[in-house]
């Protein structure tokens, strides 16, 4: 973790290195740039407003792709630089830049993010056709793409926190984006909700970094973080942790995840398969040194993905709604990475690169089941599907390729990542290595049991389609991004983790490999053939229970275990019961002095000045000659009274 020191050290300017990182600010400013014109030039951009999204979007990948070249030209001990944009925030003594972070680390976000962002803007093409609205959802993508690369080029927390706001204001916007529906809706504002817990963590977390430290930038931050009390680093550490269960859906904010479902298909793939979800994960990586110098906090972050790997199982085991299963699936493949960036260096080559290869292939399974619904009017219960392999070839083909990469078949992608997590959790050492160790693999076996039900339910058996479904396949512009997607959960495994491809480029950033590539090892280790013979088990448990027997047209009723996570492990009553219902009685609690107090006084003043209103109301009657009366009374006394004092 000294790359740091050196970026800051070799702040890029033109005359050193070179257009492609003085510019890297253009990474950004093309889907920004995108999504502005899409919002503000309105029906005028309907026509082709989707095309230039896929423009800027692919124009950001580009630029990435170019910036990854000039890293590679450096030392590995060079390749980072910071890109200073310009000074944002300069109050008394807090100040923060807008500059940019390009190392190993932000570049192979942001080539993830640029590349599956962009195969997803083109499937889009297809898939929203028919949408009124259309060109509103490519701003949205756009200005979601936008402000994720905020986020993971920043080089200090400040700047990385607007990215994090953008991208809880885009999502917001992608999953509600039917906001006629009600559903819709709901599910949009629990995810802003529940996020906005996380982000307060994550705000509290920068604002006693800056009090300990006088500085919110990385490099500054991650020399002294060592030198910090255990106490401070613990508490930042967790602090920054509850941001990460927020962004990525981990125990215990992770009920928004499986309703953001309702948003279209598309931005299951994009938000909750390759980026958003994976911003958690990022952050604790990057902020490695913080966690290193509070081993209680790495103890946290592992027990919370072990935890969420398993729940994420369980629920994915039990969902009907094709997407909500994936949704399940994906918590549970975060909280893998989750638990390898808790084991500190040994585990953070092994979480990227699962986030790597998991966006490509959970990536390709959101657009498998975005094809299948649009083959099947939109319809989303597994039960009402079957025998979908021969009416949609081409879906089936390159689901089954992001099915056998997640299952963990030997020498796809999700073999290889998904190995490293085991053996590095073993290699952790102690009674909680053993612990973790044994929940990666019992959540290997379930990956295959639940991910085998989806494929077996939806592309195997006997029909169960509705009288009015005419399955067919999608076009091209579906299919293309399906296909492109497959061949990374395939072969970007073994490019990313044979000979440590990935884990020495990411070396100067999170640590050299722990340990030198064996494939015999991979192979035979006794917690790889474990691993096999439990993905195998649950591959044939899934195929008699889905394939071979009669799919029943509703779910059984089931016993206690499948009836809690059908319910999603009840976290939605577990959220209410603990915080909705004492926070109402909070409220109504902390407004008593205000309604009885302050009201009453304000109240009782208004209440005053109406009656003596009314009383005076009554000397008015509107005739002249009492007035005139009056008047004379008046003079009378004025006259007496003024003779009583000169007499006196």
């Amino acid at each position: 973790m000294t790359s740091y020191l050196a970026a800051e050290a070799t702040a890029v300017t033109a005359a050193a290195d070179g257009a492609v990182h003085t510019y890297a600010w253009l990474l950004i400013a093309f889907p920004l740039l995108g999504a502005a014109i899409l919002l503000l030039g309105g029906r005028r951009t309907n026509t082709w407003g989707h095309w230039l999204a896929i423009a800027m979007s692919l124009a950001s990948f580009a630029w990435a792709v170019t910036s990854l070249f000039a890293l590679l030209s450096y030392a590995p001990a060079d390749r980072s630089r910071v890109v200073e944009v310009y000074r944002w925030i300069e109050v008394g003594g807090f100040s923060a830049d807008v500059s940019l972070l390009l190392d190993p680390l932000s570049i192979t976000f942001v080539l993830l993010i640029t590349g599956v962002g962009s195969l997803i803007h083109i499937y889009s093409v297809g898939y929203m056709a028919h949408d009124d609205s259309r060109r509103r959802f490519f701003a949205y993508l756009n200005l979601f793409v936008a402000a994720m690369l905020v986020l993971v080029l920043a080089d200090n927390y400040a700047l990385l926190f607007l990215g994090w706001e953008g991208v809880g204001l885009a999502s917001y916007l992608l999953i509600g984006f039917w906001q006629y529906k009600p559903s819709a809706a709901v599910a949009a504002k629990k995810a802003f909700l529940i996020n906005r817990v996380g982000d307060i963590g994550l705000l509290i977390a920068i604002m006693v970094l800056f009090t300990t430290f006088g500085t919110v930038a990385f490099g500054p931050l991650f020399e002294a973080a060592p030198g910090a009390g255990q106490g401070v680093m613990t508490a930042v550490g967790l602090l920054l942790l509850l941001g990460a269960c927020g962004k990525s859906a981990q125990l215990p904010l992770q009920a928004w995840l499986l309703d953001a479902m309702e948003g279209p298909t598309p931005v299951s793939a994009l938000i909750h398969a390759a980026t958003m979800v994976t911003a958690g994960v990022y952050l604790i990586v990057r902020s490695g040194p913080i966690f290193e110098a509070a081993p209680t906090a790495q103890l946290v972050v592992t027990i919370v993905g072990a935890a969420t790997l398993l729940a994420g199982a369980a629920i994915g085991c039990a969902k009907d709604d094709i997407k909500k299963a994936l949704a399940g699936s994906t918590m549970s493949q975060i909280g893998y990475m989750v638990l390898a960036a808790g084991l500190g260096p040994i585990g953070y080559a092994a979480a990227i690169a699962h986030l790597v290869t998991h966006g490509f292939f959970k990536a390709g399974l959101f657009l498998g089941a975005g094809s299948v619904m649009h083959g099947m009017n939109d319809e989303v219960d597994m039960r009402r599907y079957g025998a979908l392999r021969s009416a949609m070839p081409i879906t089936f083909a390159t689901f089954g390729l992001g099915y056998l990469a997640i299952i963990g078949v030997p020498f796809l992608s999700g073999w290889w990542t998904k190995e490293g997590i085991i053996q590095a959790a073993f290699d952790s050492g102690g009674v909680t290595g053993q612990i973790l160790g044994w929940a990666t693999l019992l959540g290997a076996g379930l990956t295959a049991f639940y991910m085998s039900r989806i494929m077996f339910m939806t592309f195997f058996g006997k029909k169960r389609w509705a009288e009015d479904a005419h399955p067919h396949e999608s076009p091209m512009s579906m299919t293309v991004p399906m296909i492109v997607l497959a061949v990374g959960s395939v072969a970007l495994g073994a490019l990313l983790v044979f000979n440590y491809t990935l884990a020495q480029f990411l070396a100067p950033v999170v640590g050299a490999p722990h340990h030198e590539f064996d494939l015999a090892h991979m192979v035979l280790s006794p917690y790889s053939l474990i691993a096999l013979a439990l993905m195998l088990a649950g591959v044939a448990f899934a195929w008699v229970r889905y394939a071979r027997a009669d799919v029943p047209g509703a779910a059984p009723k089931g016993n206690f275990v499948t009836v809690a996570a059908r319910n999603e492990l009840y976290g939605n009553a577990v959220n209410e019961g603990l915080f909705m219902r004492p926070g109402l009685v909070l409220t109504k609690a902390s407004t008593a002095f205000d309604n009885s107090v302050v009201d009453g006084l304000v109240n009782g003043v208004a209440r005053w000045v109406k009656g003596s209103s009314e009383g005076l109301r009554l000397t008015q009657t509107g005739f002249a000659r009492s007035y005139a009366l009056t008047m004379l009374f008046g003079a009378a006394i004025v006259v007496a009274t003024t003779l009583g004092v000169s007499f006196a």
